[in-house]
């Protein structure tokens, strides 16, 4: 087995929490330092649609990995 599909199939779960993270705005993780930061920069909006772009190109690496690049 190469390693392409299963960098892959973790990339695709990885962009699946994030959108469950921006979607729920879960309250241990959304008031993490980093995340704080980034709302005091792109406000809350912003932050949440830098997430969902975020998980989109994690999301498309993932489909990449685990399907033409295997």
């Amino acid at each position: 087995m190469t390693w392409q599909p299963l960098v892959g199939l973790l990339a695709l779960v990885y962009a699946g929490f994030v959108v469950y993270v921006a979607a729920t705005k879960v309250p241990s993780i959304w008031n993490m330092r980093k995340i704080e930061g980034f709302k005091r920069v792109l406000g809350e909006k912003g932050t949440v649609i830098f997430f969902y772009i975020w998980a989109v190109l994690f999301a498309i690496v993932g489909i990449l990995l685990f399907t033409v690049w295997s």
